[in-house]
């Protein structure tokens, strides 16, 4: 006890003899951890302590260093502290709200610190007492939303958040705090759409907010009836969803632009120079080094609202001016602490016309395109669990998009053209793609180049699986639209196509190594009958006719990687192995691509031999190809267009309990409640007296 008196708390010694001068508010929390009532020998000490600076290192430093069993002895103090901090929330003099706020936070974090397992005590006991909880914490939140709706000041609203935020995430599972059975009783919805849907407070406070939500979203939600997913299912305000949006999309506009600024400042360093004079050979290594914190707090709530709310679709493709998300002077607010990069969101969703100096055909964007540029960011490097977690959260959003039917027809729609600027991971057999060549197409193209960078860039040998699965997915689900819809799109299709077979390749050339932890054949058969879909129904959804005859070229002069895979599953189907029935599914699945290899080759041989020529051309191959499809017998294979919808609670659970822990552990460990000075606080509430 002595040694944090020493540390926090301390005046001055003024004299040997004497005892160390403490500040007058930690001379007060000393009598609240006394077993004595402060009120007996000072009937006013609730009114006074709240008009005093609140010391939050001491107070947690005391709540720290008490047992469980010590702290026991306290809880009628404790109790009486909860309750006159909720009291001073509804005073008149701001002053002492402030000094409530944070009270409670410190209060709250400290108590939460000790309720282990072993430690014997309720935490709601302990704060409120089980007989009195439900009345504190109905009092609490309605004065949290009274805080949050009305016209008081801005620093109040922060500090709201803030202990809603502490409380949210005090418990590593936020499923196992029980004190949010309180907040689910006494919602608290509809002053974060308030603050969402209003420009001033949604600059302010938004991010806090969006936060806030997605966690209070994933609250037992496999367990229970959460009323915050019922209500964000159904909101269908235009503002309010827009408001959402707009945080969302400032904050991963922010993060691509600190990535740009490290990539920019990595090309004109140290790398650039040793790049410059040894060769291209050390590229990939340096630009290894750019690395930006994901933001999965910001993913989760944008996953929330594409998944619950079929409303937000219509938000993604909302379109504005690139953004150039600049800071604007408002009002003296509390400061964020200092978090790492990509985690904290610029103050203001206002648009500088200036920030991006681009051509005017460019000068369009929404919230999918930041979205995708986002992606395409942490989907370079999966080796890290939170970028293998984002990467896998980016792709299950694309999925949901993938299967609503108005995301899909934005997605298509040959009026919305955009040139989206992907990043691209740095090979050595590649240039970097210059950002004028890049054309301006429906957005769906931006998708599939995602898809495609994905494919090309991770055949390693700490091989992704699950992310390729979620890949071929998304494409498929994608062509099932096309198919449906009759859309034929201009799209580099060769491309696709030559990353498919490059992955089956991959496959088959480690086999051995990844059987021993994956079923490949699942993905081999995925990828086989995307093929199947181009060859069955192709000519509905290619965009030309020649673009169907490119196909049949593309099988034909990689036969042998089709042969190959051919030999390999029928090897292991007429084995009675583990892997007999899976591999007898991929085999079933070529017989359309086989009798493509088996009925053209002999006549692009034959045509060959009586032309004198060695090697045909790609423009002779297809000749051939045009002229031979009349005696060319396909099987009509079923279910090529059909697909499993995605479902959450039955594959994904697992993965969201987990990722929503790390977030409350992020979060937590990134609240300040002790950002604001006295200073700033008086000038701001300078109507008190």
């Amino acid at each position: 006890m002595a040694q944090i008196e020493k540390k926090v708390g301390l005046l001055r010694k003024s004299s040997a003899s004497k005892k160390p001068l403490k500040e007058k508010v930690v001379l007060m929390y000393d009598e609240i951890f006394m077993k004595e009532d402060p009120t007996k020998s000072n009937p006013r000490f609730w009114e006074e302590l709240f008009l005093m600076k609140v010391n939050i290192e001491y107070l947690e430093s005391k709540l720290e260093s008490l047992d469980g069993e010590e702290l026991m002895k306290l809880k009628d103090n404790i109790n009486s502290l909860f309750q006159h901090c909720i009291q001073a929330l509804k005073a008149e003099h701001q002053i002492r709200v402030v000094n409530s706020l944070q009270t409670l936070c410190a209060l709250i974090r400290g108590v939460h610190q000790k309720n282990k397992p072993t430690s014997g005590f309720d935490i709601i006991n302990m704060l409120m007492g089980f007989d009195k909880a439900e009345l504190r914490m109905k009092n609490l939140m309605e004065s949290l939303d009274l805080l949050l709706c009305g016209d008081g000041s801005e620093s109040l609203k922060s500090l709201c958040l803030k202990l809603l935020l502490c409380l949210v995430t005090v418990t590593d599972n936020i499923s196992q705090n029980t004190i949010l059975e309180y907040v689910m009783i006494n919602s608290i919805f509809e002053a974060i759409l308030q603050i969402l849907s209003n420009p001033i407070s949604r600059r302010q406070h938004g991010y806090d907010a969006v936060v806030l939500l997605a966690l209070l979203v994933n609250y037992r939600k496999y367990e229970s009836v959460n009323p915050y997913i019922v209500k964000l299912s159904i909101v269908d305000d235009e503002n309010t969803l827009n408001g959402m949006g707009l945080v969302i999309a400032r904050a991963l506009f922010e993060y691509n632009r600190q990535y740009r600024d490290k990539e920019e400042e990595n090309q004109t360093g140290f790398f650039s120079a040793l790049t410059n004079m040894v060769g291209s050979m050390f590229i990939a290594d340096a630009d290894e080094k750019i690395s930006v914190q994901t933001n999965e707090a910001i993913l989760l709530a944008l996953y929330e609202a594409v998944h619950l709310n079929r409303n937000f679709i219509t938000v993604l493709a909302q379109s504005h001016p690139e953004m150039g998300l600049v800071t604007v002077p408002v009002s003296p607010v509390p400061t964020t602490p200092t978090s790492p990069l990509g985690t904290t969101p610029p103050s203001s969703d206002v648009i500088s016309p200036t920030e991006l100096p681009m051509d005017a055909d460019v000068q369009t964007s929404n919230l999918l395109i930041t979205f995708l540029k986002y992606s395409s960011i942490v989907m370079q490097d999966t080796k890290d669990e939170h970028r293998l977690n984002s990467g896998k959260l980016c792709l299950i959003i694309l999925t949901c998009i993938a299967e609503d039917q108005y995301a899909n027809a934005f997605l298509h729609d040959d009026n919305m053209n955009f040139r989206v600027n992907l990043h691209r991971m740095p090979m050595r057999h590649r240039k970097k793609a210059a950002d004028k060549n890049i054309p301006c197409r429906p957005l769906v193209c931006a998708v599939l180049d995602l898809m495609v960078e994905f494919i090309v860039t991770h055949m390693m040998k700490d091989f992704p699986m699950d992310l390729y699965t979620r890949c071929i997915q998304i494409i498929h689900k994608v062509l099932c639209y096309q198919k449906k819809c009759r859309v034929r799109l201009h799209y580099t299709w060769r491309e696709l196509w030559s990353a498919l077979i490059n992955l089956l390749k991959f496959l088959m050339s480690y086999e051995t190594a990844l059987l021993s932890k994956y079923n490949i054949f699942t993905l081999a058969l995925m990828v086989v009958n995307l093929f199947n879909m181009f060859i069955t129904y192709g000519d509905t959804f290619l965009p030309t006719p020649s673009s169907y005859d490119e196909l049949y070229y593309e099988i034909i002069r990689m036969h042998q990687i089709f042969d190959n895979l051919y030999s390999m599953v029928l090897r292991l189907s007429t084995n009675a192995g583990q892997w007999k029935e899976p591999a007898s599914k991929v085999t079933h699945s070529l017989v359309n691509i086989r009798a493509i290899i088996n009925h053209f080759n002999p006549k692009i041989e034959s045509y060959a031999a009586v032309n004198h020529i060695s090697q045909l051309s790609e423009e002779q191959v297809l000749e051939v190809v045009r002229s031979n499809y009349d005696t060319l017998t396909l099987k009509l294979q079923d279910g090529l267009d059909q697909y499993e919808r995605y479902s959450e609670q039955h594959k994904e659970a697992a993965f969201f309990k987990e990722l929503a822990r790390s977030i409350s552990v992020n979060v937590r460990k990134n609240l300040a409640f002790n950002t604001l000075s006295q200073e700033i606080l008086l000038k701001e509430f300078s109507t008190i007296s």
